[in-house]
């Protein structure tokens, strides 16, 4: 058990429906009290029957983190797709994201899953690409 700054990235397959308005906005809300109070920063994707996510803080809270997930009945088969050091946090200012999937983002995650090719390098690209044009997007909108 680590107390240094890492980032953790995994995926799960949905007992429900990830395409529930509703099941993506009682996860994010749970994370983001959650997060808050752990320290941790983060993204939240849906994609198909799946959610993939990344997660910054400490060791110790990504252990605690790990636990509650096992546990949580709305997902099951949860993969670790990596879990490392880092200097930094590329989700600092989100304690827990909403990665908006695009078809884009969508078929870059199909593309590296059907080659069981889903490394952490990648998803991160993805889901911080994904964020970034959300938020220019949200930027240049009229008001």
């Amino acid at each position: 058990m680590s107390l240094g700054l890492e980032r953790l990235v995994y995926e799960s397959t949905a007992t429900g429906t990830t395409a529930s308005f509703g099941n993506l906005a009682v996860i994010l809300a749970e994370s983001q009290r959650n997060n808050d109070r752990d320290g941790l920063t983060g993204v939240l994707a849906a994609h198909r029957d799946r959610y993939i996510q990344v997660v910054e803080g400490s060791g110790q809270a990504l252990d605690a983190l790990l636990r509650r997930l096992e546990n949580d009945p709305r997902h099951r088969d949860v993969t670790l797709i990596g879990r490392e050091p880092i200097s930094e946090r590329l989700f600092s200012r989100w304690s827990m994201a909403n990665a908006r999937i695009t078809p884009v983002h969508g078929a870059a995650l199909d593309s590296l899953t059907d080659h069981d090719e889903l490394t952490p390098r990648e998803v991160v690209a993805i889901l911080l690409d994904a964020l970034q044009k959300a938020d220019a997007a949200r930027a240049s909108a009229p008001a």
